[in-house]
C-alpha cells in the first residue's frame, strides 16, 4: 500500500511560492525585454492593486491603533529592566582593551 503524502498547509504553500519568487526573479529580469514586460503589467494591475489595498487599510490602520499603546507600555518598561548601558558600556570597554592589545588606534 502507497505512502500518500500529506497535503501542503497555506504557510507551506506560501513559504515555497515565496522561495521560488525570489529564486527565479532574477533570472527573469536579467532575460531581454524584462523591463518592458514589466512595465507593461505594472500599468495593468496598479489600480486593482490599489482596489485592494483600500479595502484592507482602514481595518489594518484601526487595529495598529488599537494594539499601539499596549505594546508601547510593554516595550517601556522592558526598556527599564534591562541593563542595556551597562552592557553597551562593558562591551565598548572590552572592545578597548582588545584594540589596545592588538595594536589598533581606536577613538
Amino acid at each position: 500500500m502507497p505512502v500518500r503524502i500529506p497535503a501542503a498547509t497555506r504557510t507551506e504553500v506560501f513559504c515555497m511560492g515565496a522561495a521560488g519568487v525570489g529564486g527565479f526573479a532574477p533570472f527573469y529580469l536579467m532575460s531581454p525585454g524584462a523591463e518592458e514586460h514589466l512595465a507593461r503589467q505594472t500599468i495593468k494591475w496598479a489600480p486593482r492593486w490599489e482596489r485592494n489595498i483600500t479595502f484592507f487599510r482602514n481595518p489594518v490602520e484601526r487595529g495598529i491603533q488599537h494594539i499601539s499603546p499596549p505594546v508601547e507600555r510593554t516595550v517601556k518598561r522592558i526598556e527599564h529592566r534591562l541593563p542595556l548601558e551597562k552592557a553597551a558600556k562593558r562591551t565598548d570597554k572590552t572592545l578597548k582593551k582588545n584594540f589596545d592589545r592588538m595594536g589598533f588606534k581606536h577613538d
